[in-house]
């Protein structure tokens, strides 16, 4: 497992990271089994959105989100990631709609305010989608929609998220709804990785 970890870590085009995904799909759930994030973000999103809500799983990976959400009872679910096997075993979990290949940080191929709301949860990470994905993000959420993701404490605030997250709010795009404390990630791997849900609200 940590091989896989360290490997899509090193990935520097999209193109590399789909394929290091695509290699790590068929035991990603049991090498990072337990860990934090999915659960934490569909509790968020749940207080929020209408269980009748469109949602988009982005960057869904094996699909782990979808479960939780689906488990409430969500049944408008898509799935959007960047690889094929990751897609395939987010297929698998039988609890999405609809699936996009597709990557964070450029153009999506949705109209304009499509969604209720996006979740994105362990792709805002080092060498993942960067903070520019934010823009599209938000344009296909509809307004009085959601935005909730997961981050790391420090690379929110070593990186530039804290200023580009800052100044999508100052130039009234959205507006922060609540940040939870942060909580263990229980990675095996990394015993000191510590995340948070950021849950934000679309103007």
């Amino acid at each position: 497992m940590t091989n896989c970890v360290e490997t899509v870590f090193l990935a520097t085009t999209p193109e590399e990271l789909a394929k290091e995904y695509d290699k790590w799909s068929t035991s990603y759930d049991n090498d990072l089994e337990g860990h934090a994030g999915p659960k934490e973000a569909a509790e968020q999103l749940a207080l929020l959105t209408s269980k009748e809500g469109r949602i988009l799983d982005a960057g869904c990976g094996t699909g782990l989100v979808g479960q939780h959400l689906a488990s409430q009872g969500y049944q408008h679910l898509e799935a959007l990631d960047l690889s094929t096997g990751m897609l395939q075993q987010a297929r698998n979990k039988n609890c999405y709609s609809a699936f996009h290949q597709q990557a964070l940080g450029g153009p999506l191929d949705f109209p304009d305010h499509h969604f209720d709301a996006i979740i994105i949860v362990g792709v805002f990470v080092m060498a993942h989608a960067r903070s520019n994905a934010f823009d599209e993000l938000i344009r296909i959420t509809k307004p009085g929609g959601h935005i909730l993701f997961t981050l790391r404490p420090e690379f929110y605030a070593n990186t530039d998220f804290k200023p580009t997250m800052l100044r999508l709010e100052t130039e009234g795009k959205w507006t922060l709804h609540h940040v939870t404390e942060p909580f263990h990630g229980r990675f095996q791997a990394h015993p000191e990785v510590n995340l948070q849900v950021w849950v934000y609200t679309i103007n």
